[in-house]
């Protein structure tokens, strides 16, 4: 078995984008400069690399095209490209112009371990503005099954051809070039509902103003409606600038997500390397039935030539060249944390607004703890008044102090109810809960410091049983607090408990990206004068139930429980949106967080928080996680109220994007976590 943390175990695949400086009309020095850029990318772990089309004999020389003693060097020089491959793993697709059935065609030439695999001409010619291939080329489009010979062999020719790494589960590669993107049906549609998951366009295409914007767009949206992974590699420096010139960028795309992109204009060779997730890729398709709908539609399952080849990837420990987030449900960058706050917020607003019309209520009732989630909820129930026209005292909100609950929360919960101008009360709930833990017969009636799950669950369910009680009396809604995590670690009370309500208004928030939304509520707002620094307290506040009186260690601490939701969330993310296997998303966190120093934090995110977790560490809350989420708390789910998706990452809503037996276990992915994690 491979390293634990090698890269090819978790269904990872390193690609390259190169460019590299041309010498025109000159195959001997392009293979030359072409093969110690392969041997480099060989030595760093690379599966795949892509090379500028007709990067062998330079793009912009006109007639030379035509000429046999460039022609013959070419085909040459494939054959040197083809033996020196035989000591790299790595595959290369290499631009070329090929002779066949009297013709000159642009193609891309697959070659890996001392065979060419196979040769892909260009579907479509470009012959407008500046461009006239079709003075040189013949079109490629519907050349299927045919074979081309190239230093006494037939080789596989054809745009109807798919290259398979059968040891490594997933990699698929098609080839398109250049002009084949910008046309309104691309190849790489076809090639990607076939089943490649990695998309090759060598290209040459000459860069004007704004051009790199619309390069980018394309190669983005396509990665992202075909579900696959795009590599596109351009020509630069050495082509010919006697009318046009080129910019020699080079990017790799996953699923409509740049993961690396090269500086414009670079002076000599050059290449970017992404890390692409082949298990993201075929989960997203699998999930998305319409993709394979398509697929079906279109008739592509059989017409397609599969080329088969062993790649033998690296074993060990080669890093990862990939951006693993902390946050996942957390942008890194402040503008789109920024506009996912806006947008969250907003959908929390409008669909609290909506339900509150069309129910007919006149209230909204809402329990306000002091801490993360209640204020949040109460915060959407304010907007929501302003957005229906109500005064704000139609929000009815109550602060339920019990046997554990600490002066500094209930400070805030006042003066967060007072600075937003809803309607404040205090209900003390300590005399009914005593008088039902007294009918009960528990000990803590008698005197006893018995703090148990009962004595938790009868201050948690009568908060909600007086909400719900005083909604019949004022003609309100109860606005449900409870959070996307929690309800993934099943830790809300059942019932008559914080995990019912009329409406839930955070079911889709996960915890993480709350603390982030009133980070940025204190700051944006707008809300009230001088709410911002109550919110701030409020954020950097520890979690907690206070359902159980403090003890020497101080508060009760819902982290120290249930691990902290920095890595709970993580680990909900990707089996909830991917359904990864535990060992994968293990590896994935570790990489995200065994070096508080690497990689980036959310803005605003506490410098006194930004701490690391090793893979001990991990490996203990994915467990705690998985024997949570899989191996108990679905009944809590399966009942759960109504309220707003909000994140591409998911919800748990029985009716949306979580559907799973209550009566279910965890027993497999606990084996996984177990076997595969070191």
């Amino acid at each position: 078995m491979s390293d634990f943390r090698s890269l090819y175990r978790h269904g990872m695949a390193r690609l390259a984008a190169c460019t590299m400086p041309v010498r025109l009309a000159d195959p001997a020095a392009n293979a030359r400069l072409l093969a110690d850029m392969t041997a480099d990318c060989d030595a760093l772990g690379v599966a795949i690399a892509v090379f500028p089309e007709l990067g062998l004999s330079g793009y912009a020389i006109d007639d030379l095209r035509f000429q046999d003693a460039l022609l013959d060097a070419v085909e040459e020089q494939i054959a040197v490209l083809r033996d020196e491959s035989r000591n790299w793993s790595c595959v290369i697709v290499v631009g070329a112009p090929l002779r066949h059935a009297d013709r000159l065609f642009n193609t891309g030439v697959v070659i890996h371990r001392g065979h060419i695999l196979g040769v892909v001409p260009k579907s479509y010619l470009p012959n407008y503005r500046e461009f006239y291939e079709a003075r040189h080329f013949a079109p490629g489009i519907g050349r299927r099954g045919e074979t081309i010979r190239l230093d006494g062999t037939d080789i596989p020719f054809g745009t109807d051809l798919l290259f398979e790494a059968e040891d490594v589960p997933g990699l698929t590669l098609g080839v398109e070039i250049c002009e084949d993107l910008w046309v309104p049906a691309p190849p790489s549609t076809a090639l990607a509902l076939a089943g490649a998951s990695v998309i090759a366009n060598p290209s040459a295409s000459n860069v004007t103003i704004g051009k790199a914007d619309e390069r980018h767009l394309l190669c983005r949206s396509q990665s992202a409606r075909s579900l696959c992974a795009y590599v596109y590699a351009a020509a630069g420096a050495g082509e010919s600038t006697t009318d046009v010139a080129w910019d020699g960028q080079v990017s790799i795309y996953e699923a409509g997500r740049v993961l690396a992109e090269s500086a414009r204009f670079p002076t000599g060779a050059h290449h970017v390397l992404a890390d692409i997730d082949l298990d993201l890729l075929r989960q997203e398709r699998m999930r998305m039935g319409s993709f394979g709908a398509c697929a079906d539609a279109h008739g592509v399952s059989t017409a397609w030539r599969r080329i088969v080849f062993t790649l033998a990837p690296p074993q060990g420990d080669i890093g990862l060249r990939r951006n693993i987030a902390r946050f996942p449900f957390v942008p890194e960058d402040p503008r789109r944390l920024a506009q996912d706050c806006y947008e969250a917020w907003t959908i929390q607003v409008s669909a609290l607004s909506q339900r509150l019309r069309e129910s007919g209520a006149a209230r909204a009732i809402i329990g306000v703890s002091g801490g993360l989630d209640s204020t949040l909820a109460l915060l959407v129930a304010a907007r929501a008044a302003d957005e229906l026209g109500w005064s704000r005292n139609r929000v009815e909100a109550y602060t339920m102090p019990g046997f554990a609950t600490g002066e500094t929360s209930r400070g805030l919960a006042h003066a967060l109810m007072t600075a937003l101008g809803v309607s404040a009360h205090e209900l003390d709930i300590r005399p009914t809960a005593l008088q039902m833990l007294e009918t009960i017969g528990h000990p803590f009636a008698r005197g006893e410091a018995v703090h148990d799950v009962t004595f938790e669950n009868v201050q948690a369910g009568l908060r909600t049983d007086f909400l719900f009680r005083l909604a019949n009396q004022l003609n309100g809604l109860v606005i449900g607090t409870g959070d996307l995590s929690e309800l993934a670690l099943g830790w809300c009370t059942y019932g008559v408990g914080d995990q019912m309500s009329h409406y839930n208004v955070n079911a889709g928030m996960p915890k993480t990206l709350i603390q982030h939304l009133i980070r940025w509520l204190a700051r944006e707002g707008q809300l009230a004068p001088d709410i911002g620094p109550i919110l701030e307290r409020i954020v950097s506040a520890e979690i907690t139930p206070e359902l159980v009186p403090g003890d020497a260690k101080g508060v009760q601490s819902t982290e120290e429980k249930v691990g902290p939701y920095a890595l709970q969330d993580f680990n909900l993310f990707y089996t909830l949106r991917y359904g990864f296997t535990p060992s994968k998303i293990a590896w994935l966190a570790e990489a995200a967080w065994q070096d508080a120093t690497q990689g980036g934090w959310p803005a605003h995110f506490p410098h006194d928080r930004r701490i690391a977790y090793d893979l001990p560490q991990i490996k203990h809350w994915l467990r705690v996680f998985l024997q949570r989420f899989y191996g108990f708390s679905q009944f809590k789910r399966s009942a759960a109220p109504n309220g707003p998706k909000l994140s591409p990452g998911g919800s748990l809503s029985p009716r949306g994007d979580w559907r799973a037996p209550s009566d279910g276990n965890a027993a497999v992915w606990l084996a996984e976590l177990e076997h595969n994690v070191p």
